[in-house]
């Protein structure tokens, strides 16, 4: 067997004289890698006798350990001088006079939220806000969504800790409720439609929570929900609202729209709706083409909601529709993934973000 002090002095010779972080990793590798000096020198071991065995198995054991810590030490020193470097070289004088400041961009949701703003705005709707967080009532309860909807369960919705609250403070809330993260923006429509009496036009976009992440989903996202309830509201006000926003968003005249029959708790009949596409060589084009894509459901509000929040729903009837803000970004922007939306990445931003002061609308265009 090859004299081991000799070989340790070889060994940690080399380790000193490693002058960065890689040339390190290579005198390891050559010392206990795979194919390393000591680890060859192990491989040895099964030739020798028991006795001979066991020493030399110690002293190779001991010699290892000795390199492993020779490593750490000049792995630990490398990296510290590569800090004092990198401060060095980064470091700003800050009596020199400012330099200026790099422009800031739009971020896409705020973008998209200000294209469906102005949109809406054309055809009369105004613009609804809520809280956050909503009880059981508002948020399930009030719009038809039964106690053994999968919706209500733990592993889809965020509901908050502590004992169910004493009173609800609302109109139309029970006492021990408890209270959740709103899972969609539909109960502003609740509350508007309680506050008030019809005719009502409204949007709400807004952020929504739901226990759910991965490329095309986000535990926090947002929606934009829209309500109309009048006397006289239809199927074909509904359809005719929704064509033109889906042709005015995407910028296509001639974009094919198309409703397809679907159930929601809370409209009856329901809908939802897709939009005419093509695929082509992994690649996705909004338009005319032989395939559709779904961006939104809708339908004519259920008599029961309406009932729950004191309208009269003989005299009355109306329609909603709902939609995830950073999904309809996604295609129309050509936005791979989801969750780069709350990177806080600025390389991102500055590619997909907007002009400052460029507000859409429909004069000067989205």
């Amino acid at each position: 067997m090859e004299n081991l002090d000799h070989l340790r002095g070889a060994l940690i010779e080399e380790v000193a004289a490693a002058a960065d972080l890689d040339a390190l990793e290579a005198a390891r590798v050559r010392a206990l890698g795979r194919k390393g000096r000591v680890t060859q020198l192990m491989k040895t071991l099964g030739g020798l006798d028991p006795e001979a065995r066991k020493r030399a198995g110690q002293a190779l054991n001991a010699l290892k350990g000795e390199i492993s810590q020779s490593i750490e030490a000049r792995k630990a020193a490398l990296s510290a001088a590569a800090l004092d470097a990198r401060l060095g070289a980064e470091r700003i004088d800050v009596t020199l006079p400012p330099r200026p400041a790099a422009r800031g961009h739009i971020h896409p949701i705020s973008q998209t939220i200000e294209e469906l703003t102005a949109i809406f705005g054309e055809m009369g709707f105004s613009v609804a806000q809520g809280p956050h967080i909503e009880d059981d009532f508002h948020n399930f309860t009030a719009l038809n969504i039964p106690p053994e909807h999968p919706a209500r369960q733990e592993h889809d919705t965020f509901y908050l800790p502590g004992p169910p609250r004493s009173g609800s403070g609302t109109e139309g809330g029970t006492e021990g409720e408890r209270l959740v993260l709103r899972t969609h923006t539909s109960p502003v429509q609740i509350r508007t439609m309680q506050a008030g009496q019809p005719p009502f036009r409204i949007i709400v976009p807004g952020r929504t929570f739901r226990a759910d992440s991965d490329a095309t989903h986000s535990p926090m996202f947002h929606q934009v929900e829209g309500l109309v309830v009048d006397e006289a509201t239809h199927m074909g006000h509904l359809k005719g609202t929704l064509i033109e926003f889906c042709r005015a968003f995407f910028g296509l005249a001639d974009l094919p729209v198309r409703f397809r029959p679907s159930y929601f708790p809370f409209t009856e009949p329901s809908a939802e709706v897709d939009i005419g596409c093509a695929r082509a060589d992994g690649q996705l084009r909004i338009g005319a083409g032989g395939d559709w894509l779904e961006i939104l459901g809708c339908g004519m509000i259920h008599p029961k909601v309406l009932a729950n929040c004191g309208i009269d729903p003989d005299k009355y009837q109306g329609f909603a529709f709902g939609m995830g803000i950073e999904r309809i970004a996604m295609l129309k922007y050509g936005m791979p993934d989801l969750r780069p939306f709350f990177d806080a990445d600025l390389r991102w931003l500055r590619h997909y973000g907007f002009v400052p002061l460029e507000t859409p609308s429909m004069v000067r265009g989205l």
